[in-house]
């Protein structure tokens, strides 16, 4: 599976960890930045690494800023991306199994390695449900992205 990952500065040691693990585990990882601590802006980063999943380039995305809010709204306004910003592995497991969210957004001013890591697992390895009320749900969802 190949997996894009991207952050911003306060996200930065974060995506590092994450990333380490990712490919410790097989993946292959897309690194789209940042690439230092120095002070940068998180839609450079992050529209990148989500534009990546809806492509298809890679199968799924991981984006961490501070908190987690703006590579959520970034993320949110390509076509194609369900991101979920997700601080516990329960939320990671259900935003896979009833969203089909195709990718994870954590704030690392929030979680630590640990969870991060354990959230990371637990959302590449969640299959999607497709129970009907949730493919229901997500085909709503795509009519709006239609509409953009």
């Amino acid at each position: 599976m190949k997996i894009s990952i991207a952050s911003d500065h306060g996200g930065y040691d974060l995506k590092e960890v994450v990333k380490k693990h990712l490919e410790e585990k097989g993946y292959e990882v897309k690194d789209f930045g940042c690439f230092e601590k120095k002070s940068c802006d998180y839609p450079d980063f992050g529209r990148p690494a989500a534009e990546a999943v809806a492509s298809g380039e890679v199968d799924k995305g991981i984006l961490i800023c501070t908190t987690g809010i703006g590579m959520s709204m970034i993320a949110n306004k390509v076509k194609g991306v369900r991101a979920a910003l997700c601080s516990d592995t329960v939320s990671a497991r259900l935003t896979r199994e009833h969203n089909d969210a195709n990718v994870l957004v954590m704030g690392a001013g929030i979680v630590g390695p640990i969870l991060a890591t354990a959230m990371t697992d637990t959302f590449l390895t969640t299959e999607f449900s497709f129970e009907e009320k949730h493919e229901r749900r997500i085909a709503g969802i795509n009519k709006l992205d239609e509409l953009r």
